[in-house]
């Protein structure tokens, strides 16, 4: 007995962590998120490398899926219908809105799956399950990099500059994944236990898109539209990026309330999915999951 006393005495003192179950709404921890970052880069690259894996072209997708769209909308809009582009040249103004739209619409589209495709992971190893979303938004960031350096060489070609408002670009991009993510993490968290949300979010992505001004300009929405149109997340960025780079248009009231929203969802999104995030083990490990 003196033995075994003696061992414990000599024993080295160790950590006792104590796990207490959350209630009600849950903050997120950024110390926490912080501490994950390199996950956040592992799925993001692995997302990366699956995608293009076994490509014909590779990441020359990145560019032809805007271009091609951009060619299209251009014959029907510009050369057929004649929409008004705010005096600026038809490819650019429409380019400029689809590369934060597509952005915006992969994010919501792949993070609503991302915890069901990640369930593995996800019931046998403890992390902020925040991370599975961001990590999609980072991948598609990579992405959207890419298509950018396409915008800049067809406003090269059209001989058009940008002023000094492009120093305002960093704050767009920070609104346009404040958007992207405020909606992903509402719907991956309602996906976990209702599968019928990944269903409708194609659906939804092809609603949202002809609600948002990629391919006409918001200066043919009659006064009394304009309001309602202001809670669309997506039309302080489209507008912003077109004012940003373009140098055309205004951040007008409904840009001002759009962005408003936007944030709103983004920190109610983050909110409401730390709330549902202690289900989540549960609902993926049964057997319907």
């Amino acid at each position: 007995m003196c033995l075994f006393a003696k061992l414990f005495q000599d024993s080295p003192a160790t950590d006792i962590y104590v796990v207490r179950a959350s209630h009600g709404l849950s903050w997120v921890n950024f110390a926490e998120l912080w501490a994950y970052r390199e996950l956040i880069y592992f799925l993001a690259w692995r997302d990366v490398k699956v995608r293009y894996k076994q490509t014909l072209v590779g990441v020359a997708w990145v560019l032809l899926q805007p271009l091609a769209m951009m060619a299209i909308f251009y014959l029907l809009f510009d050369r057929l219908v004649k929409i008004p582009s705010d005096g600026m040249p038809y490819p650019l103004f429409v380019l400029a809105g689809l590369l934060p739209w597509q952005f915006f619409s992969r994010v919501i589209s792949e993070s609503t799956n991302s915890l069901i495709t990640d369930q593995r992971l996800i019931t046998r190893v403890y992390f902020p399950r925040l991370v599975v979303p961001i990590a999609t938004a980072v991948a598609a960031l990579v992405d959207f990099g890419l298509a950018l350096c396409l915008l800049v060489l067809m406003m090269f070609i059209f001989g058009v500059m940008p002023g000094m408002m492009v120093l305002l670009m960093p704050i767009l991009i920070l609104l346009m994944l404040a958007a992207a993510l405020g909606v992903g993490f509402w719907l991956s968290a309602l996906n976990v236990e209702y599968r019928d949300v990944m269903h409708a979010v194609p659906f939804l992505n092809q609603l949202w898109f002809f609600a948002t001004p990629v391919v006409y300009s918001t200066t043919l929405l009659p006064e009394q539209w304009r309001f309602l149109y202001g809670f669309n997340p997506m039309i302080a960025v489209v507008e912003g990026f077109r004012w940003s780079l373009l140098g055309r248009g205004q951040f007008s009231l409904m840009s001002a309330m759009s962005a408003m929203v936007a944030v709103i969802l983004f920190v109610t999104g983050m909110i409401w999915f730390r709330s549902r995030e202690r289900r989540f083990v549960d609902a993926l490990g049964s057997p319907g999951g």
